[in-house]
């Protein structure tokens, strides 16, 4: 018997990059048994396009949030979320995020089911990202890491799906698709990311002023999540040496420092703190025990 799954996109305004989604899920070997794709209020021709496939393919279904609300990344999750709860599909074995800008190729999603059947205890799954550069070539993203999988694609088993909630949590600074890793891990699944499973994203990172801003606001994420202090300066003093990353990481660690100072209120349980610290230091032990062993070796 093959294995079903159900997709959930979140798309605002959207019109020049959602028909190469569209497209990518068409092709499919495997298609998704139902896709909902929910508007999120969008104003250009997201609708239309969106449209004009529903009504020749009968898995894909539009939903419209029309309510006035602020753009900001809650609102993407609770879009995600009602998607999800609009599926009408009760029997199917996988669920996934896919973002309204990026593109898969036609075994995407046979390949990622076939990898969750060899990995029973894989719970959360996807590709790795490849973004377009200004030359217009697609490049894997350098903090790749297959230890995490990216918002754009991730793809849960359905009983670690339900084992976290059956939903996205909304964070007030974004990091969603982190405390769903995280609460997989603290459920006994295990979360990684394919490098031989490309997922192509279209958009840009955009001006320096929203990249700073969007740096600032990774920073406070970090803190709302209860990232460990120490964790978070490593993490600077790492990108740092990168020069592309200086500015950036400058903007990071301010955020987290505002909210630090600020004793803001974290939205998580401190159940998830706890465990997400721990992981954090577990990882800084094994660089310190690493960096010994190579200057002893040295």
């Amino acid at each position: 018997m093959s294995s079903s799954y159900v997709l959930v996109t979140a798309a605002y305004n959207e019109e020049r990059f959602i028909e190469n989604t569209l497209l990518s899920v068409i092709a499919q070997t495997n298609r998704p048994v139902e896709w909902n794709i929910v508007s999120d209020a969008s104003t250009d021709r997201t609708d239309k396009i969106i449209e004009s496939f529903s009504t020749r393919y009968s898995f894909i279904h539009l939903i419209r949030v029309m309510d006035e609300h602020p753009r900001n990344f809650s609102a993407q999750v609770n879009a995600i979320n009602v998607g999800i709860r609009e599926l009408k599909t009760k029997d199917f074995d996988y669920i996934g995020n896919l973002d309204a800008d990026i593109s898969i190729g036609p075994t995407y999603f046979s390949l990622l089911m076939d990898t969750f059947i060899a990995i029973p205890r894989l719970g959360l799954g996807g590709g790795a990202i490849y973004e377009k550069s200004p030359d217009g070539l697609f490049r894997a993203r350098k903090r790749n890491s297959i230890a995490s999988v990216a918002h754009a694609c991730q793809f849960f088993r359905r009983a670690c799906f339900e084992a976290i909630g059956g939903c996205y949590f909304p964070l007030p600074y974004g990091a969603a698709d982190v405390y769903a890793e995280v609460t997989s891990r603290m459920n006994s699944w295990e979360v990684m990311s394919f490098p031989n499973m490309p997922v192509y994203h279209y958009r840009s990172t955009g001006s320096a002023d929203n990249y700073l801003r969007n740096s600032f606001r990774q920073g406070r994420a970090d803190y709302s999540l209860g990232t460990l202090p120490l964790f978070e300066l490593l993490r600077f003093v790492r990108r740092s040496f990168d020069r592309p990353y200086l500015i950036s990481s400058l903007a990071r660690i301010a955020g987290f420092s505002l909210s630090y100072g600020m004793r803001t209120l974290r939205p998580v349980s401190s159940d998830f703190i706890q465990y997400i610290r721990e992981e954090q230091a577990n990882r800084v032990e094994r660089l310190f025990w690493y960096r010994q062993e190579h200057r002893s070796i040295g």
